[in-house]
């Protein structure tokens, strides 16, 4: 839907766009000046360009270098690992084995878990050689070359590792091999001792190529080129991929073992980074895009955070305009109770400005005096958050000028954008006027059943006629009777007795009489609704006089059925009695038709079953007439609706607000094998129903 003004607004709104472009221009115009500061921009950005191209490249090979540098030094500490669990290995073998019967099968299982053993010797503490095994997995390593030729140093790594007690590496050496070729090796001495004394050695021969094979290769050597060098550069042994690159990373570190150190080098497969096109192309590229798009989002942005501005302003005044606008009062107050904020309508209800009123706490200005304790009781069971939200209740507030006046009161917590509450939201209403409608309502609705009872007697002012006559005619009779007898002087004793019978008679006649106009009057006497703890019995013999004579009329028989211990009801007696007049009469004249033959009309009351009146007394009428119609049924509690031609629509729909104000409910049914049961039910009488109406 379009606002009313909007098109004035959007028009005003692009004549403010307007004017905020020409600011601008004559703030930056567009000379030399504006393109000297453009200029000025593009270098700088393009400096940046370049430097975050040249940082990222030297940024890429310093992580490559680390990386490298990170696999040599875990290389040398897997290296040294697992040295140490050979000398582990070593060590069992000599502590198990003395004999070389049985020291030869375990050395040649050693040999072939160890791919870079070439040679395992025992030898005596004089260096003679006890027994030897040659690797089973390829030639034996001193074929060409004798073993005894090359011992020298083997007998340095044992005399090392006699001096240190522990095993000890010699220097490397070549060895030459059948096929022409040859391999570097390297020496281990492990000392034997037995109860501290010196009784042997253990040799081992490594190749220095297969250790770079079997202990580095598959960890390594898939990404790297693994070597031992000597220092100044040479190679000794080499494994692992090699790559042909102008610049290959390269790393190198130091295996300190005992009694010998090599030099582990490591040479990264990854080359240095390419600068083009990869770097500097998705580079450049990639900030360009990002700077344009950039640019073009903060004006995106800026022309939204106007509008947004423009907008909340605009909402600002909106919201502004309806709560001065507003009838109902608005209070808002923080979790301690003191109110941050009064609309209009409420300082107008109140009598007092908004300054006077926010900041304030219990007690406000606006309670009476004799209800602050009450009302501070209230406040502290609200902000403590024990009574529901959005609950509203009734209070009384007081004007500057001291008058009073009645209010609603609809509370909810006050929910900040992040979810946590820092306040109550009250609107209040002045319901006053309310109230004085309600109050007019009421007497309207009482001057209403007064009229309705006024018409129920005008209709039975013929039975009443009838009703009166028989008791007049007795007493007309018993009276002249009882002047005959008196005329005659001679009278006997038995005639004085005949006249004290008549007399009585007289007495009973007119207190039937009586009872029959009592009870008319205080049918039809309009009072204040008070209501009482009433007998259920007492409401029916109330009605009784005024049910028999419709009945005698119509030829009805009227059954009674109280049930035994009842409670009494709390109750306006007269209006009840009305209900249950109205009921028993339309009951009646539902029968008032040549088919119904038998007419009965029960009137019974019973403990009420209802979920809803559980303790409750329950009134039922039931007549054998010809039922209601479902077309009728749906509107027959509808005020002047009825299917009387002298009716006036108003008995069932009266009853029906009775019983309601009374907290029962009245419905009807269809009775088998015919006819109508109506229901209702009133609340028993008890010290807390008194109470509550007080």
């Amino acid at each position: 839907m379009k606002l009313p003004g909007a098109s004035h607004i959007g028009a005003a709104w692009q004549k403010s766009l307007v004017r905020l472009r020409s600011k601008l221009d004559e703030v930056l115009p567009w000379g030399s000046g504006r393109r000297s500061l453009w200029a000025a921009l593009i270098a700088l950005v393009l400096a940046v360009l370049v430097t975050l191209v040249w940082l990222a490249g030297r940024y890429e090979a310093s992580q490559v270098q680390a990386e490298l540098e990170r696999d040599t030094a875990d290389a040398v500490n897997d290296l040294r690992n697992s040295l140490s669990r050979q000398v582990q290995a070593l060590q069992a073998l000599q502590s198990g084995h003395f004999a070389p019967a049985t020291w030869q099968p375990e050395a040649l299982g050693l040999l072939r878990e160890n791919r870079d053993w070439l040679r395992l010797e025992w030898r005596d503490k004089e260096w003679r050689l006890l027994s030897f095994a040659d690797s089973p997995l390829r030639a034996p390593a001193f074929e060409r070359i004798a073993r005894p030729d090359v011992l020298n140093e083997a007998t340095q790594a044992c005399q090392r590792g006699k001096r240190l007690n522990g095993p000890a590496y010699s220097s490397t050496y070549f060895l030459p091999q059948t096929d022409g070729l040859g391999m570097e090796v390297m020496e281990l001495c492990l000392p034997m001792t037995q109860a501290g004394e010196l009784t042997g050695y253990t040799v081992v021969t490594y190749s220095l190529q297969e250790m770079l094979t079997e202990r580095l290769g598959t960890t390594f050597g898939r990404r790297n080129e693994l070597s031992f060098i000597e220092p100044d550069g040479t190679r000794l042994a080499i494994a692992g991929t090699q790559r042909r690159e102008r610049r290959v990373f390269t790393a190198q570190q130091l295996v300190d073992l005992p009694g010998n150190t090599l030099l582990l080098r490591m040479d990264g497969r990854r080359g240095e980074p390419d600068l083009f096109p990869n770097v500097l192309t998705a580079l450049v590229t990639g900030m360009s895009i990002a700077l344009i798009t950039v640019m073009v989002l903060l004006a995106k942005d800026s022309r939204r955070r106007l509008k947004a501005e423009r907008d909340l302003a605009d909402a600002l005044a909106f919201r502004k305009a309806m709560e001065d606008s507003l009838v109902t009062g608005l209070r808002a107050r923080d979790l301690q109770g003191h109110i941050t904020y009064v609309n209009p309508a409420f300082c107008q209800m109140v009598g007092w400005d908004a300054e006077a009123l926010v900041g304030q706490n219990a007690p406000m200005p606006y309670w009476p005096p004799e209800m602050v304790d009450e009302y501070q009781q209230r406040q502290a069971i609200r902000l403590a958050g024990n009574a529901p939200p959005r609950e509203g209740f009734e209070s009384v507030f007081m004007r500057q000028d001291g008058t009073r006046f009645p209010v609603l009161i609809i509370e909810a917590p006050l929910i900040s954008i992040r979810g946590e509450q820092t306040g109550w939201m009250g609107a209040v209403l002045d319901i006053s006027e309310q109230r004085r409608i309600e109050e007019l309502s009421r007497a309207s609705q009482e001057r209403l059943q007064a009229t309705a009872r006024l018409a129920t007697v005008g209709e039975m002012a013929s039975l009443l006629s009838h009703e009166l006559n028989q008791p007049l005619a007795a007493i007309s009779s018993y009276a002249n009777g009882s002047l005959n007898l008196l005329q005659d002087p001679q009278a006997e004793p038995q005639t004085l007795a005949d006249v004290h019978m008549a007399l009585r008679r007289i007495a009973e006649q007119a207190e039937r009489a009586g009872r029959v106009i009592n009870s008319v009057h205080d049918f039809v006497r309009r009072r204040d609704q008070a209501r009482e703890a009433v007998a259920p019995q007492a409401l029916l013999d109330a009605i009784s006089p005024l049910v028999n004579l419709q009945a005698r009329k119509l030829h009805v028989r009227v059954h009674i059925r109280v049930e035994a211990r009842l409670p009494s009801v709390w109750c306006d007696r007269t209006m009840v009695e009305q209900v249950l007049l109205n009921l028993a009469r339309n009951g009646m004249q539902a029968m008032d038709h040549p088919q119904c033959h038998d007419r009965v009309l029960v009137l019974q009351v019973k403990h009420s079953a209802s979920s809803t009146e559980p303790g409750g007394v329950e009134f039922a009428v039931t007549d054998v007439g010809a039922g209601i119609d479902a077309d009728v049924a749906t509107q027959l509690f509808n005020p002047f609706f009825t299917t009387k031609a002298e009716g006036m629509g108003l008995g069932l729909s009266l009853c029906r607000t009775v019983i309601e104000q009374h907290g029962g409910h009245l419905a009807f049914e269809t009775h088998a094998p015919k006819g109508t049961v109506f229901r209702f039910t009133l609340p028993a009488a008890s010290g807390n129903t008194a109470a509550s109406t007080l």
